[in-house]
């Protein structure tokens, strides 16, 4: 299965409409990019910084919203990370309202962050980590 986030839709993250705001989506999403990769196992003081001589940037973000999210609603975050070079991986999140009837039903949200690793010093392009393709690895294997 693939890693699974859950948490409540806090009234900060909404708009006047009531409603997550669409630019505050992408920090859920980080949320659980961040609790799959504790979970993982790494050290994100290390891997947030510039001292393990690595970043990962985002450099691309894409999302589709079907339903909306309101204020109070549990949801669950569903992310695969997917390797597409040997320097740069995607993720594909899927959001749903709980209880979730086995993630069935159709998710409210469907997203996607794309990676690219670079040395902190030069600043070029980098090829990923083997921490990192065991991490995508293992998670694209429970999907």
């Amino acid at each position: 299965m693939p890693f699974l986030y859950t948490r409540r839709i806090r009234f900060h993250e909404t708009d006047a409409a009531g409603v997550v705001y669409f630019a505050n989506l992408l920090t859920l999403c980080h949320e659980a990019y961040e609790a799959a990769l504790a979970e993982a196992g790494f050290d994100l003081t290390l891997f947030f910084s510039k001292e393990g001589g690595v970043a990962v940037l985002v450099t691309h973000t894409e999302a589709d919203f079907y339903q909306p999210l309101r204020c109070g609603e549990a949801i669950a975050l569903q992310l695969v990370p997917t390797q597409v070079s040997p320097h740069s991986f995607e993720i594909h999140y899927e959001i749903y309202h709980c209880p979730q009837q086995e993630l069935q039903q159709k998710p409210a949200v469907r997203a996607m962050t794309r990676h690219v690793c670079i040395d902190v010093q030069t600043r070029r392009r980098q090829t990923l980590t083997p921490e990192l393709t065991d991490w995508i690895t293992g998670v694209a294997g429970r999907a």
